[in-house]
């Protein structure tokens, strides 16, 4: 891994860019025609890989197969209205919650940054950075003291949104780079391992506005998908879609705050920060997870009730 200095970019991208764009191909394909029951060559095909290729890197992508995923998708969009606009990704996810798979299994919360921390631009403050792989791309985390402060996936280019802006909010912390702590945040946040016991905070900076968006957001978007119009009707600002959409726009904590979850009132995906494949590819991943975390959960037939049938 090449060394960071804040502020600045690998133009080189993380190496493993290419298959996660291929991986992102082909869940655009299948959300799109998932009534049409694509097979899995035609699910390879938009991913430009061979069926076994494909097959082998959705499942370690997501851990269940392309034909599982593709089952669910189906299933939801078979019990839909013809006449209803919402993506049959969002009304999948949205069914999935209703079962045992916990899209959302850490335990987060959020403290604001004292306005004497902020007026300080981080003096006497040490934010550690880092960079990691994610199922997502690679991420850039950075951390203080008292907890995660940012979080975002690099783009095309390998350029961290965001991540400018931040630095010369805090220009006169100190910065250490450390990106094995930002390996086990995204072990915690992605890996194998993570339990539903996890807790992490995050410390973070906006208005009073903004924070009040992104504490909505960790109690009522979690774990369910919600337009713009509920998020705002949650924190008694019905009128205010724009400024939400501005607030949750701003988040600077990419999938920790579920901007993610956040779609148009259609169903439709509207904007993200980070990129609108990547906003569907997070969605598919929770629903694969919540699929597989799933069959974990149900119970097995037992031999001697397999064998009264």
């Amino acid at each position: 891994m090449k060394a960071i200095v804040p502020g600045a970019v690998d133009p080189g991208g993380p190496e493993d860019t290419p298959e996660f764009r291929r991986i992102a191909r082909a869940i655009e394909f299948v959300a799109t025609n998932a009534r049409q029951q694509p097979s899995l060559a035609d699910m390879a095909a938009a991913a430009n890989w061979s069926e076994y290729h494909f097959a082998r890197e959705f499942r370690r992508w997501t851990g269940i197969s392309p034909k599982q995923w593709l089952q669910q998708l189906s299933l939801t969009a078979a019990k839909q209205a013809l006449d209803d606009q919402r993506s049959v990704l969002q009304a999948t996810i949205d069914a999935g919650l209703s079962g045992p798979g916990r899209l959302h299994d850490l335990f987060v919360t959020l403290e604001a940054v004292t306005p004497g921390e902020y007026k300080s631009r981080g003096r006497g403050l040490t934010l550690w950075f880092g960079t990691a792989q994610s199922p997502f791309g690679e991420a850039l985390i950075v951390r203080s003291a008292r907890g995660i402060a940012f979080l975002a996936f690099a783009d095309e280019k390998g350029v961290f949104e965001g991540f400018d802006g931040f630095r010369a909010t805090w220009r006169d912390a100190h910065w250490e780079q450390d990106d094995a702590g930002a390996k086990q945040i995204a072990d915690t946040i992605w890996g194998a391992a993570r339990r539903a016991d996890h807790k992490l905070t995050l410390w973070v900076h906006g208005s009073n506005f903004q924070l009040q968006v992104w504490r909505a957001l960790l109690a009522v978007g979690q774990d369910r998908t919600l337009s713009y119009a509920a998020l705002a009707a949650s924190i008694g600002r019905g009128s205010a879609c724009r400024a939400v959409g501005s607030a949750v726009g701003a988040n600077p904590v990419a999938w920790l705050i579920p901007c993610h979850h956040v779609l148009r009132a259609n169903g439709a995906l509207g904007g993200y920060r980070w990129g609108l494949e990547r906003k569907r590819a997070m969605l598919a991943w929770e629903l694969a997870r919540s699929v597989r975390n799933a069959s974990r959960r149900r119970p097995s037939a037992s031999p001697a009730s397999a064998g009264s049938r």
